[in-house]
């Protein structure tokens, strides 16, 4: 496929994540800015634009990642794989904390991925504990 994500990519990949980030899994209604289609493994590390490299990201997630594939989990001390949405399987790597208003990472990955895109954003979890509150947050999670 070509590099330029078109409407139908954009459409499909939307539609995929069911509206969601798939890395903080914030929704894309809520959200004052759209999302992007981003390359889970960036173009310039050979990542192609095809659908099983494409994932749905806030603009927060998406500036945070930009072109990084791993990231350091605190806990081993070891750098880690990021979560990759086609390969992995969200539950697998994050929890909610009690009052879902923070991502907790249950893996290397998850730990990883929270720590080096800041998925706990105060902003991020602002918006969760007020679309909590209105029974609106969590979203259901999407699965392979």
């Amino acid at each position: 496929m070509s590099e330029r994500i078109n409407k139908r990519l954009r459409r499909i990949v939307t539609e995929r994540a069911k509206g969601c980030c798939e890395y903080c899994r914030s929704q894309e209604l809520f959200a004052t800015e759209a999302f992007s289609v981003e390359h889970i493994t960036p173009l310039q590390a050979g990542g192609l634009t095809a659908l099983d490299n494409l994932a749905l990201a806030c603009q927060g997630c998406n500036g945070h990642k930009y072109a990084k594939t791993t990231g350091y989990d605190l806990v081993t001390q070891q750098e880690a794989p990021l979560y990759h949405p086609r390969q992995h399987r969200w539950l697998d790597h994050f929890v909610w904390n009690e009052d879902f208003t923070m991502l907790v990472g249950i893996t290397p990955i998850g730990r990883a991925t929270i720590e080096q895109l800041h998925l706990n954003r105060p902003g991020v979890m602002n918006l969760r504990r007020l679309l909590r509150s209105v029974e609106k947050h969590p979203p259901a999670p999407v699965e392979l």
